[in-house]
C-alpha cells in the first residue's frame, strides 16, 4: 500500500513538474511575443501615429483576422485538440494522423474559399465595418478605397495561418510547445521591419503577409520531429472529423461573437474620429501584454492536460487543475489591471509619444486604456474557464455566454459612446467581459460540483488587500509627480520615472504584502521560479486524491 501511494505521489509530482515546464516554455514564448508585439506597436506608432491612413489599416486587418479565427482558431482551440488527444490515447497513431490531415486539408480549403469571397466582396464589406472612416478628415472615399486595398493584400495571410494554426494545435496536443511559442516572434519581427523600412501602410500589410508565411515555416521542424504524417485526404465522413466539426460550429459562433465585439468597437470608434480607431487598437494591444503573459500563457499550457484529464474521466484532477490555474491567473491579473489604470498615461507617453504620435494621440489612447484595464482580470479568467468547457467537449455553454455578452457590449456601446467617447467603448467591453466571466464561473462550478470556492475566496481577499496597498503607493507616486509638474510635460524621462518608480515600488508592495499574508500563489512563485506555474501547488501536496492522474507535458 505504501509503495502504491508513493508511486502515485511520484507520478503526480512528475505530472506537475512537466506541466510547470510547459507553462514556463509557453510563458517565455508569450513574453517574447508580447514584448515584440509591444515593439511592433511602438514602431507603428512612431511611423504612423494615429493617422487616418493607419485607421484604414486597422479596419482592413479585421476581415482577414476574422476568417482565420473562425476556422483555424476555432478548430485548434476547442475541437481539434481534445479529439486528437483521444485518438492518440485510445486508438492508433495512424488514425490520429489521418484525422489531423483531414482536418488540416478541410480547414485550408474552407479558408481559401472565404478568403476568395472576402477578396470579391471587400468593396461592400469594408465600408460597413467603419462607415465613419475618413469623415473626420474629409477623405472618406480615399480612405475607404485604401482600406479595401489593404484588406485584399492581407487576405493572403489567413491561408498561411490556417496551416500554421493547425501545426500549433498538433504540437501542443503532443506536449511540444517550443516552436509554437517562437512562431509569433517571427510574425511580429516581420511587421516591425515593415514599419521601420516602409513609409506607407501598404508596407505594413505586406509585412503581415510575410510574417504569416514565416509563422508557418518555423513550425515545420516541430511537426516533423513529433512524426506527423501528412496525407492528401479530406475524409469528412471520418467520425473524428465529424466530431471536430460538431464541436467547432458552436465555438466558431463564439469566436464570431468575440470578433464582432472588436468590429463593434471599430464601428463606433469610427463615429468618434479617425484618431479614435487607432487609439482603441493601441490601448487594446497594451492590455494584451499582461493578458497574453498571464491569462493566455497559463491557459494554453494547461489545456492539453485538461483535455487528457477529461478524456480519462479524471474529474478530480480536472477540477483542481482548473481551480489552481484560475487562482494564479487572478492573482497576477488583478494587480496588473490596477497598475495599468494608474500608470496608463505615463506608459502611453513613454512607449508611443515620439515620431508621428502626438500628445493628443497620447490623451485619447490613455483614456481608452484606463477603461479597457478594468476588465483585464475578467478577460484572463475567461481564458481558463472557457477551456474548462472545451476540455469537456462542451462548446455550447461558453458560446451562449459569449453571444449574450456580445449583445451586452453592443447595447453598452450604444449607450456610452455618445457621452464618453472612447472611454465608453472601453468601459462597455470591460463590463461585458466581467459579465461573461461571472456566467462561465457559475456554470462551470455547477458542472464540476465546485471549483474550490473557499480557497478562491481566500486567495482573492489576500490578492485584493495586496493590490490596495500597491495602488496606494503607486497612486501616491503619481500624485507627487503631478504636483511637481513632472507628468505634465510629455517628457519621456518623466514618464519613465513614473513607470519605473511606480512599477518597482508597486511590485515590491504587492508581493511583499502577499507573502506576509501567506498567499498560496505567492508561495508557488517563490518555489518555482518566476512566472507561470499553474500546477506547482500539486507538487507540494501530500495527498494524491486530487493530483493529476495523467502524465503532464514533458
Amino acid at each position: 500500500m505504501d509503495i502504491n501511494r508513493r508511486m502515485r505521489r511520484e507520478r503526480a509530482i512528475s505530472a506537475s513538474e512537466g506541466l510547470a515546464a510547459a507553462a514556463v516554455i509557453v510563458a517565455v514564448g508569450f513574453l517574447g511575443s508580447r514584448l515584440l508585439g509591444l515593439l511592433r506597436t511602438v514602431a507603428i506608432a512612431n511611423s504612423f501615429g494615429t493617422s487616418p491612413e493607419l485607421g484604414a489599416y486597422w479596419v482592413a486587418f479585421r476581415l482577414p483576422d476574422m476568417i482565420f479565427q473562425l476556422l483555424a482558431g476555432a478548430t485548434l482551440a476547442s475541437a481539434f485538440i481534445p479529439v486528437f488527444s483521444r485518438y492518440f490515447t485510445r486508438q492508433s497513431r495512424e488514425e490520429a494522423w489521418r484525422l489531423a490531415s483531414s482536418v488540416l486539408n478541410l480547414v485550408f480549403v474552407a479558408t481559401a474559399v472565404l478568403a476568395l469571397l472576402g477578396l470579391l466582396l471587400a468593396p461592400l464589406l469594408v465600408p460597413l465595418m467603419a462607415p465613419g472612416l475618413g469623415e473626420d478628415s474629409g477623405r472618406q472615399a480615399e480612405l475607404q478605397a485604401l482600406a479595401v486595398r489593404l484588406t485584399r493584400i492581407m487576405l493572403i495571410s489567413p491561408l498561411f495561418f490556417s496551416v500554421s494554426g493547425m501545426f500549433m494545435g498538433i504540437s501542443n496536443a503532443r506536449h511540444h510547445f517550443l516552436f509554437p511559442a517562437l512562431a509569433p516572434w517571427t510574425y511580429n519581427l516581420s511587421i516591425i521591419v515593415a514599419a521601420l523600412v516602409s513609409n506607407s501602410v501598404e508596407g505594413l500589410a505586406i509585412g503581415v503577409v510575410a510574417g504569416s508565411f514565416i509563422h508557418l515555416a518555423i513550425q515545420l521542424p516541430a511537426v516533423r520531429f513529433i512524426g506527423m504524417v501528412w496525407k492528401p485526404v479530406a475524409d469528412w465522413r471520418n467520425p473524428g472529423v465529424r466530431e471536430v466539426g460538431r464541436l467547432m460550429l458552436p465555438r466558431a459562433l463564439g469566436l464570431a461573437a468575440a470578433q464582432l465585439n472588436f468590429l463593434v468597437t471599430i464601428f463606433f470608434a469610427s463615429q468618434v474620429s479617425d484618431e479614435a480607431i487607432s487609439a482603441v487598437n493601441y490601448a487594446w494591444l497594451i492590455v494584451m501584454m499582461p493578458l497574453g503573459l498571464f491569462g493566455m500563457a497559463i491557459s494554453t499550457a494547461v489545456f492539453p492536460t485538461l483535455a487528457e484529464q477529461a478524456a480519462t474521466d479524471s474529474m478530480d484532477a480536472l477540477r483542481r487543475t482548473l481551480a489552481v490555474s484560475l487562482r494564479l491567473i487572478l492573482f497576477l491579473t488583478l494587480p496588473a489591471s490596477v497598475g495599468l489604470m494608474i500608470l496608463g498615461k505615463p506608459l502611453v507617453t513613454f512607449l508611443f509619444e515620439h515620431g508621428a504620435f502626438t500628445a493628443s494621440s497620447t490623451d485619447v489612447t490613455a483614456a481608452a486604456l484606463l477603461f479597457y484595464a478594468i476588465g483585464l482580470f475578467a478577460q484572463g479568467g475567461i481564458e481558463i474557464l472557457s477551456r474548462g468547457f472545451y476540455a469537456l467537449s462542451d462548446t455550447r455553454t461558453p458560446v451562449t455566454f459569449a453571444v449574450v455578452c456580445m449583445v451586452t457590449n453592443l447595447l453598452l456601446c450604444l449607450a456610452l459612446v455618445g457621452p464618453f467617447g472612447v472611454r465608453g467603448l472601453g468601459l462597455a467591453l470591460s463590463l461585458s467581459a466581467i459579465l461573461e466571466f461571472s456566467l462561465l464561473f457559475r456554470a462551470l462550478r455547477v458542472r464540476l460540483v465546485g471549483l474550490e470556492e473557499d480557497r478562491l475566496a481566500g486567495s482573492l481577499i489576500k490578492s485584493a488587500s495586496a493590490t490596495i496597498v500597491m495602488a496606494e503607493i503607486v497612486g501616491l507616486i503619481v500624485l507627487l509627480l503631478h504636483a511637481s509638474g513632472h507628468l505634465n510635460t510629455g517628457s519621456l524621462g518623466d514618464a519613465f520615472l513614473a513607470l519605473f518608480g511606480g512599477s518597482v515600488l508597486g511590485a515590491i508592495a504587492f508581493f511583499g504584502v502577499s507573502s506576509y499574508l501567506g498567499s498560496e500563489e505567492m508561495g508557488v512563485l517563490l518555489r518555482r521560479l518566476p512566472m507561470l506555474h499553474p500546477s506547482a501547488v500539486f507538487a507540494g501536496s501530500s495527498t494524491t486524491e486530487s493530483s493529476p492522474e495523467t502524465q503532464g507535458p514533458c
